[in-house]
């Protein structure tokens, strides 16, 4: 189960398809799941909080946020979301391909405005507060889609296009701003192959070598570039993406909690008890029973 399949599991009511790529759910930390992991894909994310407070980095820079913040992820940028000490967060995920947006044939609208924003040369801000200038026209507009995806009413492709290409326009005519090429391009690229990487093969064996060889480095080098650029050990991130995975699975599986741990990476039992309980605060049995039970 990759980090898509890990969020898309737990969607309560999803709508859309290949035809439409707009998709829109609720969640809530810790109640639906403890954090998301650092990830990346290929879609435009908006991030809208509803109640309470919560801890989202986007490309490795962290945002405080709270009731009112509205979060644009650009396709491609690393991003996650955690408690914030023990406050709870309800938030609302949006996830759509801007290719809804973009005319098969290049025109103006794609070279002046999103072209530049997918290549890095402009950018929106990251992050909306209640207090900016320009928050309550682009709320309005996320906030008319919901209503919209409330009854999905004939031709209400063309009224979500519409509140997007809306919303697109306020942020550009208002907020956007050249953006010089950004010196961390590379390790941003470095850390987008290694989460991937993990995504992909948490469930076997990964050593300090495979990474340390799949970058071409130094066992040494890397470790040190992981540390210094995500403030934890490899090994630490590692153990704490499987046991996100264990976690949610607990909730979501009928498996044994045995099945579970050894489908997640971990061979040994009484060390995936320890590092569970020493994550959570209780055992796995415990944590099952708890959060089965809110479903």
């Amino acid at each position: 189960m990759n980090i898509l399949e890990y969020e898309n599991y737990q969607e309560k009511k999803a709508h859309g398809d290949l035809s439409f790529p707009y998709i829109t759910y609720l969640c809530s930390i810790p109640l639906d799941f403890s954090s998301v992991p650092v990830h990346w894909h290929d879609d435009m994310e908006i991030i809208y909080i509803k109640k309470g407070q919560g801890l989202i980095t986007v490309d490795l820079k962290p945002y405080p946020v709270s009731a009112g913040s509205i979060l644009f992820i650009l396709p491609g940028q690393l991003h996650s979301i955690e408690q914030y000490e023990d406050q709870s967060m309800e938030y609302e995920n949006i996830l759509f391909k801007l290719d809804l947006l973009i005319s098969k044939q290049a025109d103006s609208c794609y070279r002046q405005y999103f072209q530049p924003l997918l290549n890095g040369k402009s950018s929106i801000p990251t992050l909306l507060e209640p207090s900016h200038p320009y928050y309550a026209p682009v709320a309005a507009c996320i906030d008319g889609a919901d209503e919209i995806c409330k009854t999905y009413p004939t031709a209400y492709e063309l009224a979500i296009k519409a509140q997007l290409f809306y919303m697109f326009h306020i942020l550009y005519s208002r907020c956007c701003v050249t953006k010089p090429q950004q010196t961390s391009t590379k390790t941003l690229d470095k850390m987008k192959f290694i989460i991937k990487y993990v995504e992909n093969n948490y469930m076997e064996k990964i050593s300090i070598a495979d990474m340390a060889k799949e970058l071409n480095l130094s066992e040494s080098h890397f470790m040190k570039f992981f540390k210094n650029t995500m403030g934890t050990s490899f090994t630490s991130y590692l153990n704490e993406y499987r046991l996100t995975m264990v976690s949610r699975l607990l909730v979501s599986s009928e498996s044994s909690i045995l099945d579970i741990a050894a489908e997640s990476g971990f061979d040994n039992l009484s060390y995936f008890n320890r590092m569970f309980k020493k994550q959570f605060g209780m055992t796995p049995r415990e944590y099952r029973k708890k959060f089965s039970e809110n479903e």
